[in-house]
């Protein structure tokens, strides 16, 4: 591609985020807070990957590990762990990951299709990488990671 065509190409924004060793990232567009908020209240006969809920300026937020959803087990919270609340269809749902990393800019027609050595169970999770100079960026696919939250409840 050109610069010419590069300057016309759709432009996305990820906030980028670590689930255990993976660098993975969520359309700027779809995130709308991160905190630290992490007074998060059991909820009682839960499904396993609903670490419980928040209190978010008045309103409850259900809070989903990520690390449990991708089957990397379950969260530590620790001093960097943050809630990186969602807008899914009008509905706010907080993903804990393990910590922020940077806002990361690129035009959509950098971002590849998924390496052959992901199953479709762990690909369905991922829109595609993106190549960075520190690595790969894995692309979030939030519907489906919310999607395998109801099947699973």
């Amino acid at each position: 591609m050109n610069h010419l065509q590069e300057t016309f190409a759709p432009e996305v924004e990820f906030v980028t985020f670590y689930v255990g060793s993976l660098l993975l990232g969520a359309e700027i567009s779809q995130v709308e807070e991160i905190n630290r908020h992490l007074d998060i209240a059991p909820v009682a006969h839960s499904p396993p990957w609903v670490q419980g809920v928040v209190n978010l300026r008045g309103e409850v937020v259900t809070v989903v590990d990520l690390r449990h959803v991708l089957g990397l087990g379950r969260i530590q919270i620790g001093p960097q762990t943050r809630n990186v609340v969602i807008n899914a269809d009008g509905e706010r749902i907080g993903l804990l990951v393990d910590r922020v990393a940077d806002v990361v800019k690129a035009y959509k027609s950098e971002i590849k299709a998924l390496p052959a050595n992901l199953t479709s169970a762990q690909g369905r999770f991922f829109q595609g990488v993106l190549e960075l100079d520190h690595g790969l960026l894995a692309v979030l696919n939030i519907e489906e990671v919310l999607a395998a939250t109801c099947e699973t409840a």
